[in-house]
């Protein structure tokens, strides 16, 4: 290392630097597969990362990562390319610095340096000293081609990113490192580490800079960074977020944020006390532009942002009856439901659910349902909350049913747990993917779709057989819901699916949050229409908005949300008044909900359980129709 070019400026800029996205992502929109080995394009096609490369200057960067996020001795052999680890990482550095000369602009260059895709010791059978090694000779190869500073990236375990920094510096004692750890939703590592013991691990590991990459969208990163800069306000920080939580959409994974939400966090991120900022999964060069123009453009005075929000839980719970169940009873009887959802806590610690839990039945709540590891994070099981919320607070409750992850013998083993425990409302759903959570290398498969499940369920179990034909000898009385997207962007497979959902024998319907009736009432008449003697009943998802921030959190990083111009302009109005006006706005909804729906399925945001109460309580008063529609429970 000729210099420390990198650290010189992070000292003397008035603003913070700006690196480039993410490679992967515009690789794979431009064809190319996650299951392809990325590195290798650097020798086979380099004339479509140094175009990337290319993209991202343009666009403003001022730091470009080099392809090698992958290119270990570890991960290049599942490609049979192990002894290529020097070849790779240099014909990298090579392409990009062709690149920055023909640019004419003066860039730096980072080596790109990712996790190992192994687990260290003591919860893996790679030793420290082994993954320095491989460490190193990745490292040493970028630093002999000749790049300006390293980037270690997306880290999940504290001792993985120690010894690659310790093979840098053993390298090379005076390369720039920024050591950059990734972070599950609930703020910790995989591993369960907070931000400000990861921070001082990082500096007592002898990083230059403190990363913070991939994890959720913005808003989580600027939550971290802020911790992490009370903690240690001396030290440089550096954030790379990913463009909201991802979905997977047509067997790619999407991202939500829009460029527009990434500029106003690079504001956001420099007031908190980031020196280098950039993208991770999910950013293009759109992101990078507006958050380079967002810096530039802004005076070097201080400013206020007031980002803040907090990511909060939910709970809920369970209860013993035979058929029907109390939730069936109501629909039949015509009764307005009302659902409210609430997640399972991280660790033992069940107070606060059960609390949460009386304060809705006391408002007035028909039964709680019970997410299962929701957004791929761990969480208790949603059996043990069901049974502990029927038990200890008297409300029924929905057991939420993923069936990813599990194969026919855990499937049918666990539906007969449930019911044993007296648990017999199930919302069946296909579950979100592992790859965009806690465990993103835990085993994804499923043996059932949702319809398979149903119909298991319902022509199997309430038989009193299962899926091989056996006999149980008892039959279950399980009342089963299934999901509904009512402004769906594939109308033609929605219907295809609620169709095979139906005729598996669903009794009723959950739908995500709506806040723009007009569509979602359409394609209600039109699933009447093309559905014949559709009456199964219907809970549309109300989730109250708390503040402006929250409804942009929503529309840009939670996929299948959108919110009416018009509710953001009111929330933003509302001021302090805001989390009131959310409530009124939900309340406004729900009045014109039922005309024709048979309930609504409530997500209290924030574990603001009051509220959800009360919403409950003015929907008790709410005047509705004589009876809403009844229906015969099927099988």
């Amino acid at each position: 290392m000729k210099d420390s070019k990198f650290l010189d400026l992070l000292q003397t800029s008035q603003r913070p630097l700006l690196s480039d996205g993410a490679m992967g992502t515009l690789l794979n929109q431009r064809g190319v597969s996650f299951e392809r080995c990325f590195d290798e394009l650097n020798l086979t096609d380099p004339a479509l990362v140094a175009a990337i490369h290319r993209e991202y200057i343009d666009a403003g960067s001022q730091i470009i990562q080099t392809n090698t996020f992958g290119a270990n001795r570890f991960k290049l052999a599942h490609h049979g390319l192990e002894h290529q680890v020097a070849e790779i990482n240099a014909a990298a550095v090579e392409l990009a610095r062709r690149v920055v000369m023909a640019s004419f602009k003066d860039v730096l260059i980072a080596g790109d340096v990712g996790p190992l895709g192994v687990r260290l010791a003591p919860f893996g059978r790679v030793q420290p000293e082994q993954a320095r090694q491989v460490f190193a000779e990745q490292i040493a190869a970028l630093i002999e081609a000749g790049v300006d500073l390293l980037i270690i990236e997306t880290m999940t375990d504290l001792y993985e990113i120690r010894e690659a920094i310790s093979a840098a510096r053993q390298i090379n004692p005076h390369v720039p490192v920024v050591a950059s750890m990734t972070f599950t939703r609930d703020d910790r590592t995989l591993l369960g580490d907070d931000p400000i013991k990861v921070a001082r691990g990082i500096q007592e590991a002898g990083a230059d800079v403190i990363g913070i990459n991939c994890s959720g969208g913005p808003n989580q990163i600027l939550r971290i960074l802020k911790q992490m800069h009370a903690a240690l306000p001396e030290a440089r920080f550096s954030v790379m977020p990913n463009a909201g939580w991802p979905e997977q959409v047509g067997g790619r994974i999407m991202y939500p944020a829009s460029p527009e939400y990434f500029g106003e966090y690079a504001l956001a991120f420099w007031q908190a006390g980031a020196s280098l900022v950039g993208g991770c999964c999910g950013t293009t060069p759109a992101h990078i532009s507006v958050m380079r123009q967002a810096i530039e453009t802004r005076p070097l005075e201080k400013f206020s942002n007031g980002f803040s929000l907090a990511v909060v839980e939910r709970e809920e719970a369970n209860q013993e009856r035979q058929a029907p169940t109390q939730m069936a009873q109501k629909l039949m009887d015509g009764r307005f439901v009302v659902a409210v959802e609430m997640d399972p806590p991280r660790g033992l610690t069940t107070q606060k659910l059960l609390a949460g839990s009386s304060l809705l039945a006391e408002a007035g709540a028909d039964v709680i349902n019970v997410a299962d590891s929701p957004m791929a994070r761990m969480r208790m099981s949603p059996w043990a909350v069901c049974r502990l919320i029927q038990e200890k607070v008297g409300i029924e409750t929905v057991l939420h049913f993923p069936t990813r992850g599990r194969n026919l013998l855990r499937v049918q083993g666990d539906l007969l747990a449930a019911h044993a425990l007296g648990v017999r409302n199930v919302f069946v759903v296909m579950g979100d993917p592992t790859a965009i959570g806690d465990y993103p290398d835990a085993m994804d498969n499923y043996d059932l779709v949702p319809s398979g499940l149903i119909k298991l369920i319902k022509q199997g179990f309430n038989a009193g057989v299962d899926h091989a034909g056996v006999d149980i000898g008892q039959p279950t009385s399980f009342f089963v819901g299934c999901a509904l997207n009512l402004t769906p962007s594939n109308p033609e497979s929605e219907l295809k699916n609620l169709r095979r959902k139906l005729n598996a024998g669903a009794d009723f319907i959950l739908t995500q949050p709506i806040y723009d009736l007009k569509p979602a009432v359409s394609f209600l008449e039109r699933i009447k229409s093309e559905i014949e003697h559709f009456h199964t009943p219907l809970l549309v998802g109300v989730l109250p908005l708390v503040s402006a921030r929250h409804a942009a959190f929503l529309q840009h990083e939670v996929p299948g949300v959108n919110i009416p111009q018009e509710i953001h302009d009111r929330i933003a109005a509302a001021g302090e008044r805001a989390a009131q006006t959310g409530i009124d706005i939900a309340f406004e909804l729900i009045e014109q909900m039922a005309n024709f729906a048979q309930g609504i399925y409530l997500m209290p945001a924030f574990n603001r359980f009051d509220y959800a109460a009360e919403i409950i309580e003015k929907v008790r008063r709410l005047e509705l129709p004589a009876e809403q529609t009844k229906f015969s429970q099927s099988g």
